[in-house]
């Protein structure tokens, strides 16, 4: 059973299921800020982590994660064991949001979750802009948030303004960001915390879960 770590009361107006990126677990300084700033607003948090990092965490020993595609399952396992929710979001930091946005259509269309949130999304490997990973997000119906960075090496502004996304996905640019938000590190905290009045206006407007997860 995936073991969550849930930030925030059950009264909160909507819950967010945040997966972490490839490279660190989900105990980061990023995932902790949004983790406790997002029930100040409404929004109750809960982490995972993905065996392999559980696996890197007790051997020690670094290897790459699976492909994206492999942890789907897991994704669904954490969904599964989160309680019900009257608004339910999924999403993750750079990985753990891709991860989330292949199986969102799915849920979105079962009435299982009301919306996406990716944060940083991965839309190419750094220095290989010709490697896209936005095919299943060119018909994506759910209803979306990605929170980017401009300067994000990932995808920045530039790159993502050609990719000819839906309007189901509603962009949040952060002015000089990176990958992780921030465009400098004095200038982190406000980067994020703009990233999290984004999040919480946009997880009270998702939805409502729609029989077959178009929106009108």
């Amino acid at each position: 059973m995936t073991d969550l770590r849930i930030t925030g009361t059950p009264d909160c107006r909507a819950t967010l299921i945040l997966a972490h990126g490839a490279g660190a677990g989900m105990e980061t300084p990023f995932l902790e800020f949004f983790a406790n700033r997002l029930p100040e607003l409404g929004v109750r948090v809960a982490r995972f982590e993905f065996a392999y990092m559980r696996e890197r965490a007790n051997s020690g020993k670094r290897r790459p994660p699976p492909r994206a595609e492999q942890l789907t399952g897991e994704y669904l396992d954490a969904l599964a064991a989160l309680e019900p929710a009257e608004r339910l979001l999924i999403g993750g930091k750079s990985m753990g949001g891709r991860v989330a946005s292949l199986i969102a259509d799915d849920l979105f269309r079962q009435r299982r979750i009301d919306g996406l949130i990716c944060l940083g999304y991965p839309f190419h490997p750094p220095k290989a802009p010709g490697k896209l990973r936005t095919q299943h997000l060119e018909v994506l119906a759910c209803p979306a948030l990605i929170v980017q960075g401009a300067r994000d090496p990932f995808g920045t502004r530039q790159e993502v303004a050609g990719y000819g996304l839906p309007s189901s996905i509603r962009l949040h640019w952060v002015g000089g960001g990176n990958h992780d938000l921030a465009p400098s590190a004095k200038a982190r905290e406000a980067a994020w915390q703009g990233a999290v009045d984004a999040i919480a206006a946009f997880a009270v407007s998702a939805g409502p879960k729609s029989g077959d997860g178009r929106q009108n």
